[in-house]
Parts: C-alpha cells; sequence; structure tokens
C-alpha cells in the first residue's frame, strides 16, 4: 500500500462499520483524517485507536449549522490548504412494506441518504476545489437492483449514484474526481440495527398490514439477514476507498463485497420478469403467489389510510393537513 503522506481527507460516518474501517485505513496510509461523528464519546474511542494522525469531527449531515461548524474547524486547521478528500459514508436504512411506509421515515431516509451527503459536499467543495481532491460518495449494488422490502433504501442510494455521476461531470473541468463504492453484503453494525428486529417491524404496522406482509418480512428478514451476516468485512471497502483517493487514475464506480458482481450483472442480462423470479426465490418469497389468500382487505376511505401512514390518528383529517403532512419540512 502505498502512502500519501501529508495528505488530508474527512470521513463521515466514522463511528462505526464502513467510516470507521476508511478512517483507520487511512490514517495508516498516512493520511490525516477528520473523522466525522455524531457523539463525542465515539470520537474520543476513535482517537485513542488511530493516534494524532485522527482528529474526530462533530457533524450532522442533516443539520447546516453542525456541517457549517465541522467546515470552519476544518478550514482553521488546515491554515490556508485545502481538501484532498471528502469520503461520504453516513447512511441509515430501514426495511418494510412500501405501502405502509411513513411520510417521516420517508423524509428521514433521503435527509439524511440524499440531501444530506450533497449538503455535506457542497460545503466542502472550496477546499477540496483548492486541493483538485476527489469526492468519494458510498452509494450501494441496490441502486442497480430493486429489493423486496428495501424499497425506500435502494431508491436513496439510486439517487445518490446519480447526483454523484452528474456531480462527476460538472466537477471535471476543475480536475476534481468524483467516485462511487457500490458496496454489496458488509458485515457491519448496521445489520443488526436494519434487519435484526423483524417482529418490531411487523408490530409498526397497522393489523392489515401485519397481516398480508408479516409472512413476507419474517422469510425476507430470514434470507437477508443470514447473508448480511456472512457478508464482506468493512476493510474490503476500505480498501476501495483508499484506491479512489491515491490511484493515479481512480475507477468511476468500485462494485465491491460478497455477491457484488453478480447482483450488477444479471439486471443487465436478464428479462425483468425472470429477474423477478430469481428475487422471489433468493429471499424466500418465491412461496408467496398471486393465489395467496392471506391478504383479503376491505375497501377503506383513502385519506384514513393517508392518516396513517402519515402518523395520525383522527380518521377525520382533513386532506389539507395530511397534505401539509406529507412534506419533509
Amino acid at each position: 500500500m502505498s502512502e500519501k503522506s501529508g495528505q488530508v481527507a474527512v470521513i463521515t460516518g466514522a463511528s462505526s462499520g464502513i467510516g470507521r474501517a476508511c478512517a483507520l485505513l487511512m490514517v495508516r496510509a498516512g493520511f490525516q483524517v477528520f473523522a466525522g461523528v455524531r457523539r463525542p464519546e465515539d470520537g474520543d474511542k476513535l482517537a485513542i485507536e488511530a493516534g494524532n494522525r485522527l482528529m474526530p469531527l462533530i457533524i450532522d449531515v442533516t443539520d447546516i449549522e453542525s456541517i457549517a461548524a465541522a467546515v470552519k474547524e476544518v478550514t482553521a486547521t488546515l491554515q490556508g490548504r485545502g481538501l484532498d478528500g471528502l469520503v461520504n459514508v453516513a447512511g441509515i436504512g430501514i426495511t418494510g412494506p412500501l405501502e405502509y411506509v411513513k411520510a417521516a421515515d420517508l423524509c428521514r431516509i433521503f435527509q439524511v441518504n440524499v440531501f444530506g451527503q450533497l449538503a455535506v459536499t457542497q460545503a466542502f467543495l472550496p477546499l477540496i476545489r483548492n486541493a483538485r481532491g476527489r469526492i468519494v460518495n458510498m452509494s450501494s449494488v441496490g441502486a442497480h437492483i430493486a429489493l423486496p422490502f428495501g424499497g425506500v433504501l435502494t431508491a436513496s442510494k439510486g439517487a445518490l449514484g446519480l447526483l454523484s455521476d452528474a456531480l462527476r461531470m460538472e466537477l471535471r473541468p476543475f480536475g476534481i474526481r468524483v467516485c462511487v463504492i457500490e458496496p454489496a453484503s458488509i458485515k457491519t453494525p448496521a445489520v443488526d440495527k436494519t434487519l435484526g428486529d423483524v417482529d418490531g417491524v411487523i408490530r409498526r404496522l397497522p393489523p392489515e398490514g401485519a397481516r398480508c406482509y408479516g409472512d413476507m418480512l419474517r422469510a425476507f428478514t430470514k434470507r437477508a439477514y443470514a447473508t448480511e451476516l456472512n457478508g464482506s468485512a468493512p476493510e474490503v471497502v476500505a480498501r476501495a476507498v483508499h484506491h479512489a483517493l491515491t490511484a493515479r487514475r481512480p475507477r468511476i464506480r468500485y462494485t465491491v463485497g460478497k455477491g457484488a458482481k453478480l447482483l450488477t450483472i444479471l439486471p443487465r442480462l436478464l428479462p425483468d420478469r425472470l429477474l423477478d423470479r430469481i428475487r422471489a426465490r433468493m429471499f424466500g418469497l418465491s412461496v408467496f403467489t398471486e393465489d395467496s389468500k392471506q391478504c383479503e382487505t376491505q375497501i377503506e376511505n383513502p385519506l384514513v389510510r393517508m392518516a396513517a401512514a402519515t402518523g395520525q390518528t383522527d380518521s377525520k383529517q382533513s386532506e389539507t393537513s395530511i397534505k401539509d403532512k406529507l412534506s419533509c419540512n
């Protein structure tokens, strides 16, 4: 591994998992790393493990004031130098049927996984431009292949991937490289957060939602959880990030982790209907057919269902106030 001594990178989402692995590897490679965390205690643990080349950076990617404070701190520390790398790792996920996803949950995922990533990039771009640095965004193989009950997460990662492609073309004239990392199955603490409590996901559904999707969710989660637990170590992703930040000609897209190649190639080769059958079999859903009787529900007032999706309990909720609740503001 070639070292790039004296170079500086900001890495968000560094408290655990992929972000933590990236921060520690880049320190070992000779970088000074600003490790983005939300809690001071997480930063302190990282600093003890990594040494004085790692500086904890308190940042919440959904809070403009927090982002501005982080940029101010990095700028003051660099004393006129530019920023060689920005690695956007911070992200969250949820599972569940799209029929019952709440507007607040949808907004939260996109605020962290898409809007926050762009806000951080915009804020640090002046420093990156000064050094003709690089931007590395953490997308997912899910940007190429939709997964049942993972629609919100894969949609957000697809959006980030497309934004990254546009950003790459816009920043190329300034000598700024933009790379995308697309992990598949990676064993991190996020696995338990996203897939570790399927009964809790089902309990939060309305009664008809639990009846319709409960068995399917359990089957899907059992397969998906086992796959993720047997996934690659986060250091596999960290090595891709290192290459993106240091190689003379970095790749535009890095597909890494167990199953990554297959999941990105299949959508290009197979007809959609065949791909649907393969995905259903992969996730234990092939037994649930169009003739299944587990979900026979009565037709209800659509405003009642929308009220439930937006966290309202009053069945007489007005259409105007429901529209207000569908905003991410």
